[in-house]
């Protein structure tokens, strides 16, 4: 025997028989003091013993080696209990790794993926998964309740094949309120549902896209919501459905003046882009393709335009360039573009209220960025459930 462990910040209440290194391992063989043994089940102290119990359990590595316990556990006969296993305050019941090694695995999954860490501490990954799913409940759980008053809704790639997830975000926190694999109203409706009717009668504002289903259960679950839509999608669908079409089709009225036609075909992203953003080379280059086509030089103009619906600094201004939009949008004489003007009207309640509720998802578009990094560090999650609680840790927004 080597002596007492009492000295030392681990191993307590035990006592060292041997310490050898055997094959690469530490292997130290432990057993109890029986001056200090209590019931695992009551914590009472408890002398009588009833079995010994021979436990092999993994610690943290010691000089660069892993650490194996051979370890003598007493099963006790505890006069409230029964027959019981000691209490261990260094070690959970049935557990084959020491507190010590659990926490230090899960929490450098804070900022690794799971395999470097099994690897790091010799663990299988499921066991270091395991560990590090637990760190992620317990943390969540300890977040204070959510009262949420504007929120901002979108969704981000999950999968290939456009499987989604959605994302609600507390806009005053910036915490991750909740994640749900699809993009439906059945997907959402749990988190109202959690709210309930006073959490849902609290909600003011939530920014979306022209997201149909979003915009349904924000309208039967909130009634003091109003739906706020976004700039940047409303843009992004005006490239897509409208400037893509006309550049395509005045690429195919070009097919025989194959200069042309590349001229204006190569201007795809020239057009989409925000014209503040362009160099000097790519003002010019855009400068001709607008002057070189008509149609192509109308909805360009109708997509400043339609941006400065977001500007606007009260709602009879926001009226005023409503009302020269849409008519301009039907004098044009091009189809994608009326078709666009007609789809978009329905909608114009959202566009207004970003007068008085200046929000957007630029916040959650940031952190569908961030989501994407902690995807593409574990190489995709299998698990769903185990990669939104991922999320909601990394996101728990701020007082």
């Amino acid at each position: 025997m080597l002596d007492h462990t009492d000295w030392l910040p681990f191993w307590k209440d035990f006592y060292v028989l041997d310490l050898q290194l055997l094959d690469g391992h530490v292997c130290v063989s432990l057993t109890p003091d029986d001056s200090s043994l209590t019931c695992g089940g009551c914590a009472k102290p408890c002398r009588q013993i009833h079995e010994r119990v021979r436990r092999r359990v993994r610690d943290l590595p010691m000089l660069g080696h892993p650490v194996i316990l051979d370890l003598i556990l007493y099963r006790l006969e505890c006069p409230d209990c029964g027959h019981c296993l000691q209490q261990v305050s260094w070690l959970d019941k049935h557990a084959r790794l020491t507190k010590r090694l659990a926490q230090a695995a899960a929490e450098c999954c804070a900022r690794l993926p799971v395999a470097h860490v099994a690897d790091m501490f010799g663990l299988h990954w499921s066991t270091v998964r395991r560990l590090d799913h637990q760190r992620l409940q317990s943390l969540v759980a300890s977040l204070p309740t959510a009262q949420p008053r504007r929120l901002i809704m979108d969704e981000f790639a999950l999968f290939k094949g456009h499987r989604y997830a959605s994302v609600i975000l507390d806009a005053d926190t910036r915490r991750v309120l909740y994640v749900a694999q699809d993009r439906s109203r059945r997907a959402i409706r749990p988190f109202f549902e959690q709210l309930g009717p006073e959490g849902c009668a609290r909600i003011e504002a939530v920014a979306m896209d022209m997201n149909t289903a979003f915009d349904l259960e924000v309208r039967a679950r909130c009634p003091r919501a109003r739906v706020v839509y976004d700039l940047f999608h409303v843009i992004a669908k005006y490239g897509r459905e409208v400037i893509s079409r006309v550049r395509v089709e005045a690429a195919n009225q070009l097919r025989h003046d194959r200069s042309a036609r590349r001229v204006v075909k190569q201007a795809h992203w020239l057009l989409l882009r925000n014209p503040a953003s362009l160099n000097e080379r790519e003002q010019v280059r855009l400068d001709e393709v607008l002057q070189a086509n008509q149609p192509i030089m109308t909805v360009h103009v109708m997509k400043e335009s339609l941006r400065s619906l977001w500007t606007a600094p009260d709602a009879w201004e926001w009226r005023r360039r409503w009302q020269q939009w849409h008519a301009h949008a039907a004098e044009s004489g091009i189809p994608a573009l009326m078709h666009f003007a007609e789809v978009l009207k329905p909608y114009w309640r959202g566009i207004l209220a970003r007068v008085r509720w200046p929000m957007h998802t630029g916040q959650l578009e940031g952190i569908n960025n961030k989501i994407k990094v902690i995807k593409r560090m574990a190489y995709g999650y299998r698990d769903t459930d185990y990669f939104f609680l991922k999320i909601k840790a990394a996101f728990p927004g701020h007082t």
